[in-house]
């Protein structure tokens, strides 16, 4: 079962229909598939992640001058091995132009995170990050030094939920989309070895020790199983199975339309909009050469409470310096100027792909080569989604996208 067509607003766009899913060659569709497969092994956030990062906050917080030891888990995979996988999938069998150039950019990219797999937790880490997530440019840190001096801050009063609070909210939402199409493959479990609340392939992992603001439960929800999962699930739908698993650099992306998601249900607060800026400034920081203590130090004189401050440092500092955390607002920014410019949604709900594929997935969409998709995020079909992203993406000033009050800085940490 499929869900029906809706209409969503101007900023989604028109739906794809399908014309010849059979044009890709078995070769093409044989490529992909290999590839998409061995991408869906390598758990790579979870890799990246401290198993302990939990345990020693409060120790961290009690003698904030001593930079914390993180331990990760044993790597499920071997470099070496996985190098060689990469190297033998069948791309040269690859006939349509459009196809071959997707996959060859996403096997350069996976054998950059196989390095980076290989060189965890070293100090050649710190080099492999930015190659891969690109460099902070003083345009995006001039942004958030600006929104971290102008958003309001400070910790208010808000209720919390936890875990297992969380975990039934997730559920109920998945809920809701198995109504749709009963054979989508969407999970949601609480997990001792992870922080915060972070999607891996079709599940939502969430911390036994997450807190999420009340009023902010929503928006991590729509974040989380409206954009990462559904698009996962869309994604492994198409013929294409690697815009299910993520095609080349599809994270910036990816993170945008989850934040645009957050200010579309009406959930993007100033401290989650503070938040976003403080990453940026922290990857900054760490790019560098700033210590644990240091970041910390730099991003409590901001304002963040020592907590936030002690989470937003973990997240950059793992591993040995994941600057991922910066496109999570770059990410915002393109999507909102790409709106802005006339761009439409439509097709970044199919899959995992980034911004600048988006002319390659219009080639293969106009050719009829790909599959309408199986889910649409609810928050689209809520009425006053539309005029919210409308109002986004004609916005000059970023601190008009808060349109919820200011809450205490969350601790889902998407």
């Amino acid at each position: 079962m499929t869900s029906e067509p809706a209409h969503h607003g101007d900023a989604v766009g028109p739906e794809t229909d399908v014309i010849d899913v059979g044009a890709f060659s078995p070769a093409d569709l044989g490529a992909d598939h290999a590839m998409a497969a061995l991408a869906g092994s390598v758990r790579f956030l979870l890799e990246m992640t401290p198993v302990n990062a939990d345990e020693v906050r409060a120790g961290f917080l009690a003698q904030p001058e001593t930079d914390p030891v993180f331990e990760y888990r044993p790597l499920d995979v071997d470099p070496d091995v996985l190098d060689a996988q990469v190297d033998a999938l069948p791309l040269d069998a690859v006939t349509d132009t459009t196809l071959a150039a997707l996959l060859r950019s996403r096997q350069r990219e996976m054998t950059l995170r196989v390095q980076m797999l290989r060189a965890r937790n070293t100090p050649e880490f710190l080099q492999l990050s930015i190659a891969q997530y690109g460099p902070v440019l003083p345009a995006l840190v001039s942004t958030a030094e600006d929104l971290l001096h102008r958003l309001p801050h400070g910790r208010l009063e808000s209720d919390s939920v936890g875990a297992q609070e969380f975990l039934a909210a997730a559920k109920a939402e998945i809920a809701h989309y198995r109504s749709i199409d009963p054979d989508a493959h969407l999970h949601a479990e609480i997990r001792d070895d992870v922080s915060g609340v972070l999607v891996e392939g079709d599940t939502l992992l969430i911390s036994h020790n997450a807190a999420v603001a009340g009023a902010r439960v929503n928006a991590l929800l729509q974040h989380e199983v409206g954009t990462h999962l559904v698009t996962h699930v869309n994604g492994l739908a198409q013929p294409i199975r690697m815009l299910g698993a993520g095609l080349a650099h599809y994270d910036e992306t990816q993170e945008g339309l989850a934040v645009l998601a957050e200010i579309a249900c009406g959930g993007l607060t100033a401290s989650r909009l503070r938040q976003l800026a403080a990453r940026v400034v922290a990857v900054h920081a760490v790019v560098g050469g700033a210590s644990f203590v240091e970041t910390h130090r730099l991003l409590t004189g901001y304002g963040l409470p020592a907590g936030s401050a002690y989470s937003v440092a973990m997240r950059v500092h793992r591993a040995g310096g994941f600057t991922k955390d910066a496109i999570y607002l770059r990410g915002l920014v393109a999507l909102l100027e790409h709106v802005a410019r006339g761009g439409t949604l439509d097709l970044l709900f199919l899959g995992k792909f980034s911004l600048e594929d988006l002319p390659l997935v219009e080639n293969l969409a106009a050719r009829g080569l790909l599959a309408p998709a199986r889910l649409m995020p609810r928050y689209l079909s809520e009425p006053e989604s539309a005029g919210r992203l409308r109002h986004a993406a004609a916005v000059d000033d970023l601190v008009s996208l808060v349109n919820a009050s200011a809450l205490p800085d969350d601790g889902g940490q998407p």
